[in-house]
C-alpha cells in the first residue's frame, strides 16, 4: 500500500463525506511556513484540517520537523498510516493530533479512526498569515485602512502588519476565506455522490 494509493482512497472518502458541503475544498500538497514543509492534503471549510500520509514504506524521520510546522499553522492535524507505524506515531505526535489507520482489503483501502483530532491549542499567527498571497494581504490591509506606507514593502512586512493589527481568530477566518476564494488553485473538485 503506497502513499499514492492511500491518497486516492482518502480523497474518494472526502468526496463522499463532504459532497453536500459546497463550502469545503480539498487541496493537495499545501506548502506551510514559506515552504518549510508541505501537508499532503488540506481540507478547508470552517477550519484548516491537515492530513499527513505515512505509508508502510515511509520512514518517520521527517515527522518531528513536519510536526513543528504543522503545529504552527493548522487548526487540526491527522496522520493516516498503516498499522506498522501507529504505536511509534502515537508516541511522537501531540495528543491533539488525530490518527487514522489505513488498511488494504479486497474492496480496496479502508480507514479506521484510532484517535479523533482536537483543536490546535497554539496556532502561531505569523505562520498562519504566510498562507496568504501578497495581493490577498494587500486587499485585507486596504479594506481595514491599514495599508498606508507599506504597500511596496516585502510580504513579511505585510504579514507582520496583519499579525500586529488583528486577532488570531480574525486571521484564521480571513485565511480560510482567502484560500476558499482562490480560483483554479490545485483544488480537487468534490464529486457529488450521484456522479454529477
Amino acid at each position: 500500500m503506497r502513499d499514492r494509493d492511500i491518497r486516492i482512497a482518502l480523497k474518494q472518502e472526502f468526496s463522499s463525506v463532504f459532497s453536500t458541503e459546497p463550502d469545503t475544498i480539498i487541496i493537495d500538497e499545501v506548502g506551510l511556513c514559506g515552504g518549510s514543509a508541505r501537508i499532503d492534503i488540506a481540507v478547508v471549510n470552517g477550519t484548516i484540517n491537515g492530513y499527513e500520509i505515512k505509508s508502510e514504506s515511509d520512514t518517520l524521520e521527517r515527522l518531528p520537523g513536519q510536526q513543528e510546522i504543522y503545529n504552527k499553522t493548522l487548526d487540526n492535524v491527522t496522520v493516516i498510516t498503516s498499522g506498522c507505524h501507529i504505536e511509534k506515531i502515537r508516541k511522537q505526535i501531540p495528543i491533539w493530533w488525530g490518527i487514522i489507520e489505513a488498511s488494504e482489503n479486497h474492496d480496496g483501502i479502508s480507514f479506521r479512526v484510532i484517535r479523533e483530532p482536537a483543536n490546535n491549542p497554539s496556532v502561531d499567527p505569523y505562520s498562519l498569515v504566510q498562507l496568504l498571497w501578497r495581493d490577498e494581504a494587500i486587499d485585507i490591509l486596504e479594506s481595514r485602512g491599514l495599508s498606508e506606507g507599506i504597500l511596496c514593502k516585502p510580504r513579511r512586512v505585510l504579514w507582520q502588519k496583519l499579525v500586529d493589527s488583528l486577532s488570531v481568530e480574525e486571521l484564521r477566518d480571513i485565511v480560510r476565506e482567502c484560500i476558499k476564494a482562490r480560483k483554479n488553485w490545485r483544488v480537487a473538485q468534490l464529486q457529488k455522490s450521484d456522479g454529477g
